[in-house]
Parts: C-alpha cells; sequence; structure tokens
C-alpha cells in the first residue's frame, strides 16, 4: 500500500501557483524572493546561531561533537483559526494528562474502572514508585508539556506523542523568531503575526504560581545536569531569560526537608525547582545511588510539600507511547468528551490481534519502543530494508510488550530552502503548554522540525531534522508585528 501524496500546507494538495486561502502573502514572498537571497539570509541565521552557542549534542556519536541544529529561512504558517481550534485540542489534552498523573499516583480510579490495564501503569519502567501517593502544590503535576503534532490534510490534525517530563526545543522555537525579525522583517511588516517573545515571562509567572502556598516572594532556579547536556544551551537560555539561577546538584542541598541553594551569602531557601533531568537522577538517595546530578533528600522535601517540581516527579508515565495508545480513552474518562484532536492508529503489540497485523503488515507500518525517543528504535516499514524489517519481526516476537504500530502517514509538507533550490520536506509540529495554579496558557508559536532528506518522515534534530519558524497570524483586532522585538545579539 502505497503512501498518498501528501498535502502541502502552503499550495494545498496541487503543486500550482495558486496558495491556499489565507496563505497568499506568504506565497507572494516566497515567488519574489530569489534563491540566492534566501540562501544568503539563511547563511548569516545559522553564522549567528554558531557564535551564540545554539548548539546540541548527539550521544553516542563520539564524532559529531557539538553541532547547531539546521535552520530554515522559509517559515510555517497556521492561520488565526486554525490556532484556534489547535489551542482548544491542546487545552483539553494537557488537562487530561494532569488529571490523569494525579489519578495513577493517587485514587487510581482509571484502573479500578478498568479503562487502562493496570500492568500498562503499574507494571511500566516510567511508573515512579516514589512518587506515589505523593501530592504536589496546587495539585499541577504537568506543568510544562510539549504535544507533537502532524498534519495530514486542511483539516486533519494528530498527536504523535506528549512530551510531559522535561520537554525540549523551545529555545530554538525563540531563536528561530529572533533570526526571522532580523533578516526577514519585510514578513512580519505584512503579516499579524503573534508574538513569542514572552514566553519566558510566562514560564517564570507559571513557576511563581506553583510554589508551596505560603511562599511570599518565591525563589525559582532551574536545575541542570551540566555543560555537557545535550540541551544545555536551553538550560542556560531560559535561566538568563527568566532572570533566575541556574544551578547544579551540588548547588543545592536539603535540611530537614527544605531545599536551599548555596551562595557567597549564606543559604537561600528555594520554593521551586524548574528540572530538567530525569527521575532516576534527580535524588541519589531514592534513585540511582551513584547518581551527582541530584540533591541528596529532595524527594523528602517534595513529598513533604516544601518544594514544587517542575515537572513533577513520575509524569514519564505520561509519556509512554503504550499509555498514549489509551489517550483516547483517557481524555473521554476524565474530560467527559471525545478527544479535540485525535491520536495516530495505533496498534499495541502487547495485544495478540495488535501483534498479529503489526506483523502482516511490517513492510507498510511504522513500529516504535513504547518508551524511546529521538527517533531511535524505530522502524519505518516503506523504507526499511529486508533485514532491518527481519530483525524487527524478531523483536516483535520476543518482546511484543515493548513495541506499537501506526499506519505510515503521509506528513504534511512545507516548502523548505534545499541544495537543489525550494522543495516541498516533511514536519511535524511541538507547541509548548504551561500549567499554572490558575491558568493553562499556549504560547501562540511553537517549534516545528522539518526531515530535510528527500522523502524522510524523521524530523528529529539527531537523525538529520532541522527547524523553522512557526507564524500564528493574529485574529482580526487583535495585535501582531507590532509587539515582537529582536534582541541584540549580545547572550
Amino acid at each position: 500500500m502505497a503512501v498518498r501524496k501528501a498535502f502541502d500546507e502552503l499550495w494545498g494538495q496541487g503543486s500550482g501557483d495558486a496558495s491556499r486561502p489565507g496563505f497568499e502573502q506568504l506565497g507572494d514572498w516566497l515567488r519574489q524572493t530569489p534563491v540566492n537571497e534566501l540562501s544568503r539570509r539563511q547563511a548569516m541565521a545559522e553564522a549567528a546561531f554558531r557564535s551564540l552557542g545554539i548548539t546540541f549534542s548527539v550521544y553516542g556519536d563520539e564524532q559529531a561533537g557539538e553541532r547547531i541544529i539546521p535552520f530554515d529561512i522559509i517559515p510555517r504558517l497556521f492561520t488565526a483559526a486554525e490556532w484556534s481550534n489547535l489551542s482548544l485540542g491542546l487545552e483539553q489534552r494537557v488537562r487530561a494528562l494532569n488529571s490523569f498523573v494525579a489519578d495513577v499516583y493517587g485514587p487510581r480510579h482509571i484502573l479500578r474502572d478498568k479503562v487502562v490495564p493496570e500492568d500498562v501503569i503499574l507494571g511500566n519502567p516510567q511508573f515512579c514508585i516514589p512518587a506515589n501517593g505523593a501530592a504536589p502544590p496546587h495539585g499541577i503535576y504537568t506543568h510544562i508539556c510539549g504535544i507533537d503534532i502532524v498534519r495530514t490534510g486542511a483539516d486533519d490534525f494528530f498527536v504523535l506523542e506528549d512530551n510531559a517530563r522535561t520537554p525540549s526545543g523551545v529555545s530554538y522555537m525563540l531563536e528561530n523568531r529572533e533570526a526571522m525579525l532580523r533578516l526577514c522583517p519585510e514578513l512580519f511588516a505584512q503579516l499579524a503575526v503573534q508574538p513569542i517573545d514572552t514566553y519566558p515571562d510566562l514560564l517564570r509567572d507559571m513557576l511563581y504560581s506553583v510554589a508551596p502556598r505560603g511562599a511570599q516572594t518565591p525563589v525559582c532556579v532551574l536545575l541542570t545536569p551540566g555543560h555537557y547536556n545535550s540541551a544545555f544551551y536551553e538550560h542556560s537560555f531560559l535561566a538568563d531569560s527568566m532572570g533566575i539561577e541556574l544551578v547544579e546538584g551540588r548547588d543545592l542541598e536539603v535540611v530537614d526537608d527544605i531545599v536551599y541553594m548555596r551562595t557567597i551569602e549564606g543559604r537561600v531557601r528555594v520554593d521551586v525547582i524548574y528540572r530538567r533531568i530525569d527521575d532516576a537522577y534527580l535524588d541519589p538517595l531514592v534513585f540511582k545511588p551513584e547518581s551527582g546530578l541530584g540533591v541528596p533528600g529532595l524527594m523528602a522535601a517534595y513529598r513533604a510539600g516544601n518544594v514544587t517540581i517542575v515537572n513533577a516527579p513520575g509524569t514519564g508515565i505520561a509519556d509512554d507511547k503504550a499509555v498514549y495508545s489509551f489517550m483516547p480513552e483517557i481524555v473521554r474518562y476524565y474530560m467527559g468528551e471525545e478527544a479535540r484532536i485525535p491520536n495516530v492508529e495505533t496498534f499495541r503489540c502487547r495485544e495478540p490481534e495488535g501483534l498479529r497485523y503489526t506483523l502482516d503488515n511490517l513492510e507498510q507500518l511504522v513500529v516504535k519502543l513504547v518508551d524511546g525517543s529521538g527517533g531511535y528504535g524505530m522502524l519505518v516499514g516503506p523504507t526499511a530494508s529486508k533485514r532491518e524489517i527481519a530483525d524487527f519481526r524478531a523483536a516483535l516476537i520476543a518482546e511484543p510488550h515493548r513495541y506499537i504500530a501506526q499506519p505510515t502517514l503521509a506528513l504534511s509538507t512545507v516548502p523548505t530552502l534545499t541544495d537543489s533550490g525550494v522543495a516541498p520536506r516533511h514536519v511535524d509540529f511541538r507547541p509548548f503548554v504551561l500549567s499554572g495554579a490558575e491558568r493553562v496558557t499556549i504560547v501562540p508559536g511553537g517549534l516545528t522540525r522539518v526531515a530535510l532528506q528527500k522523502g524522510s518522515l524523521v524530523v528529529n534534530s539527531s537523525q538529520g531534522g532541522g527547524t523553522k519558524d512557526s507564524l500564528i497570524i493574529a485574529p482580526p483586532g487583535e495585535p501582531g508585528e507590532e509587539e515582537q522585538h529582536a534582541l541584540p545579539y549580545s547572550r
């Protein structure tokens, strides 16, 4: 079964000169800007990224070293109506995710009602036993979510993956916008684009809002594994932008179930920790005893309600792809309505029928590890070799519970600058959703990831993907481009 022709977000199902309704100005800009001028601007952006140190690392690739994520100068556009519909679906999903995490570490109504099988949760490596029964301040677990969305048609959006543990990529979203404001100002003069430069302020306000009750002037810190981490640039960028301290585990200590930051002026009590460290490394007294990244006693302080950890320990259960396959039922259970943004059809290989279907159709499916990420441990059937298919077949038979399978979607494409000119490339989209004590906030933008190789469906930066700016058109009467500012390249 061949994958159908992809829907192009600018040109529609065809490839003629007529842009889709609402996209005419972007189409005109692309036609009027010579390819060599696009290439010049893109090179300037990449040079600026390199000088700023906007890099990432690929674990396991010792020869790769630090590299910049490839940036594409041709932006992606969402109309005000498209964004309004997406926002409603994103808020619904994040509220359902928070209710789900709160339930599975609390009363477990969803398990007792047999909506989700117990072994999918309690037997899951991502289930954090030390977090069981611990309620975070204000009942918020999933403070920051990155929901990966794909598109197959004008009105066909699907959630591909939920990232509720330590979602990354927001710094690239912000830096991409700065580059576009600086290098393509004429676009923002023509289009009423919603600004995203307030994201650090929104994030900081959210952190303050979820501080333990009684904290008069909350002290927030960002906990990083250190400068060897692949996302360290983002950690330092966000801490600097929010005006909070960037700390490592050795900078914090716990005394009488209270977290303190060591400073040259003495101890300072910490109320909120925005952690960019996985659960397993947070506290060597509870998790891996050999970990030097975490803070001894941190989980005791968290369980005592004296510190907020963002995102809460245990939220990795919501990232698991086996749990993802139950999200339609989870949304219906907690929200009392159908999911506004549906899942991609998913076959659970742990179930005999799902395994049988997957084995019979391996050449047509995408098969993923339930706990995989970054594009690793994945089979894309239509582009896989016979050897790769045979290896996956053996792995599926040996450990079917570790895999899910999905149809190979014709992901939408957007015009992208390539070595041979402007050509369509497949994309996905990661908007960022903030859940505070009083409200859910969705920044009007997101990280568009683009598969730079012709025909490739894998957009991950670790697998050769790049990024684009995502322009959200402001509704009529709302402020747009006049509120946006490109910051000096001084960081």
